[in-house]
């Protein structure tokens, strides 16, 4: 039997990383209740990030310029408009960041202190603590939130199913330690983070397996980009699960990769170490796949304390016995960021009435067909705000006890990874595609913990069986080419379930 508990007009924030802790502050003092599945803060994407928050604040720079790096590594899929709103709250994300207690780093002169990352034409990453930007900045802001009292905080709560009525929310329907349970509300804000959880590499926590969009998507609401899937080319390759990252700033302060010949075999390339990501990936990707290591080269930086700068790296390299001030560093590329997800308007809502989305679950049209590096944590903290806005300004939904719903099987994504791994990596080609759209179609109609992972992994392949082209982060072998006319790809679970079927003949025939 499920408890039902009445929020008391109370909105619910889903997630415990930057998104979700930012909107839970901004609501305030409006009553929130926010779930976490893990320990608040613990377990997110967010307390790993290192690079930091884009942010045009240096006497160089400008919004305008931060915006034209943006619209050119998004690939002629970014929402300009949107793009341009995010960015210049850019300066107000970090004195409002600063307000609430986040100590970033400061140079010499006692300015912030700007890092380049790449495909950035100037410095302006914001760092706090070197390599060490989310752990120090989600630190703060959960002292924060527990500082708060119109916040109640329910860890150890993973959100199963919405309660939806007529296109409207009612509720959502949770697992706890003990049991289930049913929180009443008109207002849910889903900031559950990414989905690199779902692939064999992945720098994402194991548990980020696309829950949010899992609940959306049964809901009704409508996906975007989904196939726009940003791997990183520098996780430390090791066994563990997640990868630890490379921070892209160590490419930026002058390392480069190499072969275990020693071979720069990015050096002709535009940009070099310096590419978009996606570049970077692909290269890497082929180089291992013409059976070469790969490892980044950090031997010989120039004008900066390695082990200070990068605290963090420096011990998770030394913990798996490689010293990254005498050895090169091997590397793979690694799922780690979704530009697509849940579709949004600019005050973050979804297609759901009363049902919000902010942070990586949701696909703003900030990043495109890819993200410039470090724009994710500063869109975590700007659309917080606009979503917080939103929802106060937004009439009181009507009390009623919402209908119960099934809270399905839980969430285990062990079959969906090398499936997903297989035909959706950093190379794509319509045969694996289709094979995969067949192998998750059952999985995802089943009533087992692999169905909510499936169907995100089903929505991703059918997302990028439609998209017939090479753009960004999206780079089919058969379709190398770059379609004339950037189009967005919307998809409901409907649609994909209907598109899978389509896939099925081809395995008879």
């Amino acid at each position: 039997m499920t408890a039902l508990h009445d929020t008391n007009g109370a909105a619910v924030v889903i997630g415990g990383g930057l998104a979700g802790l930012m909107t839970a502050l901004a609501l305030a003092p409006r009553p929130v209740l926010l779930l976490s599945s893990a320990p608040l803060g613990l377990e997110t994407s967010s307390i790993l990030a290192q690079g930091g928050i884009a942010a045009s604040i240096g006497p160089d720079d400008n919004a305008a310029l931060h915006l034209a790096d943006t619209l050119a590594a998004g690939d002629g899929l970014c929402d300009q408009r949107v793009a341009a709103a995010i960015l210049a709250g850019a300066p107000a994300a970090i004195e409002r960041l600063m307000q609430l207690g986040v100590v970033f780093d400061r140079d010499t002169d006692g300015n912030l202190a700007l890092g380049l990352e790449a495909a950035h034409s100037r410095r302006r990453i914001v760092h706090a603590g070197g390599d060490a930007s989310g752990h120090d900045i989600i630190r703060t802001l959960v002292r924060k939130v527990y500082e708060t009292p119109s916040i109640t905080v329910c860890e150890a709560t993973s959100a199963q199913r919405l309660i939806v009525e007529d296109n409207t929310v009612r509720g959502v329907v949770c697992q706890t330690e003990r049991d289930l349970v049913a929180y009443a509300t008109g207002h849910i804000v889903i900031a559950t983070g990414g989905i690199g959880g779902l692939f064999l590499h992945g720098t994402n926590p194991a548990g980020s397996c696309g829950q949010g969009l899992a609940l959306a998507a049964r809901a009704g609401a409508t996906m975007a980009d989904l196939e726009f899937i940003q791997f990183h080319p520098t996780a430390l390759d090791t066994g563990s699960f997640p990868l630890k990252l490379i921070s892209e700033a160590v490419r930026g302060e002058g390392a480069t990769l190499i072969d275990e010949n020693g071979d720069r075999f990015m050096a002709d390339t535009p940009g070099a170490e310096l590419a978009p990501r996606d570049v970077v990936a692909r290269a890497v990707w082929r180089h291992m796949a013409a059976e070469h290591r790969v490892f980044l080269d950090a031997r010989n930086l120039r004008g900066i304390d390695f082990t200070r700068r990068f605290p963090a790296i420096t011990s998770f390299c030394r913990n798996a016995g490689i010293d990254p001030l005498t050895q090169p560093i091997p590397v793979r590329p690694a799922a780690h960021y979704h530009m697509g997800g849940i579709s949004v308007d600019k005050h973050g809502r979804t297609s759901v009435e009363g049902l919000w989305a902010c942070g990586e679950a949701a696909c703003t049209g900030l990043h495109g067909a890819n993200r410039l590096a470090s724009n994710s944590l500063l869109e975590a903290v700007v659309c917080a705000g606009l979503v917080a806005q939103d929802i106060a300004a937004t009439a009181p939904a009507k009390r009623r006890p919402p209908r119960m719903t099934d809270a399905g099987a839980g969430c285990d994504p062990t079959l969906i990874r090398p499936i997903l791994s297989h035909a959706a990596g950093v190379l794509r080609d319509g045969d694996k595609l289709r094979a995969a759209a067949r192998a998750l179609l059952p999985l995802a109609a089943s009533q087992q913990a692999a169905g909510d992972p499936a169907i995100v992994a089903l929505m991703i392949v059918i997302s990028a069986l439609r998209r017939e082209e090479t753009r960004g982060a999206h780079a089919r072998t058969d379709c190398p080419e770059r379609a004339i006319r950037a189009m967005r790809t919307t998809l409901r679970l409907c649609d994909a379930f209907d598109a899978a079927q389509d896939c099925v003949p081809d395995l008879v025939s």
